[in-house]
């Protein structure tokens, strides 16, 4: 395969030119290392180096400005924008930023196409004053600074301009104009100068302008690199320009056309893979070069091209092992390194005038993998100690002072990232530069392990200053939340470049990365509608058909601009991938790109398009099937002598696989950080409230005197019982408070329906309040002794009848309560738990001191209190009989359903088997 350069170097070579006095302008920077290379591959003896500018770098030394970064113009431009606001007027940093950043790209396309900046201002302001949707004579205030900014657009531009100019600086479009300005006086100095141009496209008005004049003075050859197949086709996007050129530049009229070349027609393998999501492509890529390898040996002269950059980190991570040669020309995005998670939270907790951090920020912080190795100190993971006492106080909130309290030993990274920092940005860069030190302190102990980490917190450090320097330079960044806003646009732009080898092996690149250069197999990712090209979105103030009236560029363009790109990596490459998403991403993907359908429908190559389906077999889930081994059944009996509880038979029911890892694995949730009260703290509460109530007057007769005392209690009860159970969370506020209030509310109506009951004349004895029961059963099958244990929450006498009752804050119905077959006890968890459960303290009470019959046994649910005291209830089948007194019948029908569930759960050959719940 010929290169396009090698093309050139012998077209030079024929017209015996000498390359060391040539200038060559390219497209960009890499392209000039490829040039070199080629030149010292093309010439047999010894010459100086050519100088080899990239059209940025030439047009830089025409215009006699520097460039500056995007940074320094907003803050140039906004000085501009306070001289000519008036002080009521203008907006903050941070307002103006998100305007500005837009206008500032008009600006820049405004200029790089040469277009008379009065008049279009001009005619802006005209179109909005006749387009603006008030219609009244006396326009209101938003109205008028509407217009104004409108008008005022050329006065921005004009002393934008002006100022930079004074400074000797400029950005693109200024350098761009200037350059034009100075193009007669260079070419006056600069006679013998002899400059090739090659492979370029899509010019601007001031690269037009500069080249044509070149060429006019015989100054300049330029190469373009398009095909017959796309020059002779009338709807081809990708030879737009070049027919463009050709027609209107009068140079054409008596030269050459430099090159129309035939090598899109040369035969092709052209493969098409369609593949769900980004890591499906990734995964694609590496199966690819992992063939190419096995087959040819090396991946030399191979490239891949990343349509979406956020595929570079994927698509590294799918490589195969035995690649060697490996050159990324993109540039990792900052944005997506670490280290960027963490100043990101580091400035959204400080740019609130708050010295409280909620604890899913601290947590973050402090477990983020280059700040943890901080909280290291004499092998001890201070970290860890931190978190576990922010989950058992639950704390949502906290300050430095606590977090010093709770560390125990000064860390200086808790004084750094929590300390107040009253809204001051220097002082919040300050903080940032001293973290990347004591991180790089922590890096450097084992630098051999940690030199990427390394490079992003120098490039961080880098960044930080630039901040720092803006900031000291210009005093716009008046507070940390505009200083967040800077950082992030920043951050946008902002690259960490990798070091590879440029000429041999695997390259990986942008699209716009490969202009110039030629592969013979080439891998493009993300050919998707959208991507490639990439639509018809336009960040910009200038509506289109005034675009199109002053011949700027439109999507139209754009999309050209990526068919030229898409279809010159296509003309001398022999093996093609193409792989797009066909899955839809949000916005993005889905639809392959218009260029895929183009290729299969011009026919020229033969299309091998491929749906690429991730193998994903049906998984049956398999429930989990637990043998009752040796220790298991050690274990079983440790259980059984400390007593099964009610709660944990009735989890038995529901599904033996969780018993198996509370009882015998002793597993429990996760302690985390109670941030809004759990049902079971405000059942906790409620209970200890009313445990606090009623146990002064165990063995007394319930009076009005001692309900109305409780009653003035309340608020005070709860809250005391909120601190013990929630500690140190906060329940003045939010969902919380509401909880609180609750609390209070299911306390309040209880007492009163208690003095309800006593109105009515009914009279209640309190015998015991969250009583402790642990009583030995006989089951004489097993030889080990078993016991049941359990708290019944009150046992009171109502009218002379024992009353063994259960308090939930959940709700329960009556039918919750009922039972017909004696079996279902231990089989249906949902209908038959709550019996279950009231059974089992009846049960208990009636072993440890014999009852006197008739006993009730029920549910008071705080939920539905108008339901009262709800009896468990044995009715008769295919009867309306039901009788509500606990017999010692019932309890023998009772103990017979609970024995059967005591010898399943202890039998050897009967393993603990997940039930789907």
């Amino acid at each position: 395969m010929t290169t396009f350069i090698e093309d050139v170097l012998q077209d030079l070579y024929k017209k015996k030119l000498d390359l060391s006095e040539l200038i060559f302008i390219l497209p960009n920077k890499r392209s000039g290392i490829f040039l070199k290379q080629q030149i010292a591959k093309t010439i047999s003896k010894t010459i100086f180096s050519p100088e080899i500018l990239s059209i940025e770098e030439f047009l830089q030394d025409l215009s006699q400005l520097k460039q500056v970064t995007n940074s320094t113009l907003l803050f140039e431009f906004y000085n501009v924008y306070l001289n000519l606001t008036k002080k009521e007027d203008r907006d903050s940093f941070d307002v103006f930023s998100k305007w500005a950043q837009v206008l500032l790209q008009d600006f820049n396309e405004i200029d790089r196409f040469l277009i008379p900046h009065k008049n279009i201002f001009d005619y802006l302001s005209a179109i909005k004053e006749t387009d603006h949707w008030s219609l009244d004579d006396n326009k209101s205030d938003f109205v008028i600074k509407y217009l104004t900014f409108w008008k005022k657009l050329y006065k921005y531009y004009n002393s934008f301009s002006e100022s930079l100019l004074n400074q000797k600086k400029g950005y693109q479009g200024l350098i761009f104009r200037e350059a034009v300005e100075n193009i007669q006086i260079y070419i006056q100095n600069n006679e013998n100068k002899k400059h090739v141009f090659l492979g370029f496209n899509a010019l601007n008005k001031a690269e037009e302008t500069i080249i044509q004049e070149l060429l006019q003075n015989d100054m300049a050859n330029i190469y373009w690199d398009i095909d017959e197949v796309f020059f002779s086709t009338s709807y081809h996007d990708a030879a737009l320009f070049t027919k463009k050129f050709k027609t209107d530049w009068t140079y054409y009229k008596n030269h050459a056309f430099n090159w129309i070349t035939n090598h899109y027609i040369t035969e092709k393998n052209i493969s098409v893979f369609g593949i769900p999501k980004t890591v499906g492509q990734a995964k694609q890529v590496g199966t690819i070069l992992k063939e190419i390898k096995k087959e040819k040996g090396h991946l030399n002269n191979t490239a891949i091209v990343l349509g979406d950059e956020n595929l570079l980190i994927p698509v590294l991570n799918s490589f195969p092992n035995n690649i060697e040669d490996l050159n990324i020309t993109m540039g990792f995005p900052l944005k997506s390194t670490p280290i960027s998670n963490l100043f990101e939270t580091f400035f959204r907790i400080h740019k609130y005038a708050s010295k409280e951090f909620y604890y899913k920020d601290v947590i973050s912080i402090i477990c983020h993998p280059l700040i943890r190795p901080l909280f290291f100190v004499n092998d001890v993971d201070i970290s860890t100690n931190l978190i576990q006492r922010i989950q058992s106080n639950n704390l949502v909130y906290l300050n430095l002072g606590q977090l010093n309290q709770i560390t125990q030993i000064n860390i200086k990274t808790v004084d750094l990232l929590f300390s107040d920092l009253d809204n001051n940005p220097a002082a919040a860069l300050k903080v940032c530069s001293e973290v990347i030190l004591e991180i790089k302190k922590q890096l450097s102990s084992n630098k051999s392990q940690n030199l990427l980490a390394l490079e992003y917190t120098y490039r961080f450090n880098e960044l930080f200053n630039e901040l720092s320097r803006l900031n000291i330079e210009y005093g716009h960044i008046k507070n940390i939340s505009t200083l967040h806003t800077v950082y992030k646009e920043l951050l946008k732009i902002e690259t960490l470049d990798f070091k590879g080898e440029p000429l041999h092996g695997l390259q990986v690149m942008g699209m716009l990365e490969s202009r110039v250069l030629d592969f013979e197999t080439v891998i493009i990712t993300s050919v998707n509608e959208g991507i490639l090209p990439s639509g018809k979105t336009s960040n910009s103030f200038i509506p289109f058909d005034v675009k199109l009236e002053n011949d700027l560029p439109t999507f139209k363009e754009k999309s050209a601009i990526y068919s030229y790109h898409f279809y010159r990596l296509l003309q001398r490459a022999k093996n093609i991938y193409l792989l797009y998403n066909t899955e839809i991403d949000v916005l993005k993907g889905g639809e392959k790109s218009r260029f895929i359908t183009q290729l299969e429908l011009e026919g020229i190559h033969k299309i091998n398009h491929k749906i690429i389906v991730p193998d994903s077999p049906s998984i049956t889930k398999e429930f989990d099937r637990i043998k009752k081994t040796d220790s298991v059944i050690k274990k079983l009996i440790t259980v059984s002598e400390s007593g099964f509880s009610p709660s944990s038979l009735t989890n038995y029911i529901r599904n033996p696989i969780d018993f198996y890892f509370d009882k015998i694995l002793g597993i429990k949730e996760l302690d985390d950080v109670e941030e809004t009260v759990a049902a079971n703290t405000l059942g906790t509460v409620v209970h200890n409230t009313l445990e606090s109530f009623y146990r002064p007057i165990i063995g007394e007769f319930l009076t009005i005197g001692h309900l109305k005392k409780m009653k003035s209690k309340i608020s005070e009860s709860v809250k005391n019982h909120f601190k013990k159970v929630y500690k140190e969370g906060t329940i003045n506020k939010g969902k919380n408070l509401i909880v609180f209030e609750v609390a209070k509310r299911f306390v309040y109506n209880f007492i009163n329906s208690e003095i309800e009951e006593l109105n009515k004349g009914n009279q209640i004895k309190i015998i015991a309040v969250e009583a402790k029961h642990k009583v030995k059963i006989d089951i004489p099958e097993l030889p080990f002794p078993v016991y049941l244990s359990g708290t019944v929450d009150r046992v009171d006498e109502y009218n002379g009848t024992l009353r063994i009752i259960d308090y939930k804050t959940g709700k329960v119905d009556t039918p919750n309560v009922q039972i017909t077959n004696w079996e279902d006890l231990t089989t249906d968890y949902t209908k038959y738990s709550k019996s279950f459960q009231v059974l089992s303290y009846a049960f208990m009470m009636h072993l440890k001191t014999p009852l006197q019959f008739p006993v009730e046994v029920g549910i008071i649910s705080f939920k539905n209190l108008n339901k009262g005291f709800m009896k468990f209830v044995k009715k008769e089948e295919n009867s309306r009989t039901k009788e509500s007194s606990i017999t010692q019948e019932t309890l023998n029908y009772y103990f017979i359903e609970l024995k059967k569930l005591i010898l399943e759960i202890c039998n050897p050959q009967i393993d603990f088997i997940e039930k789907e719940v």
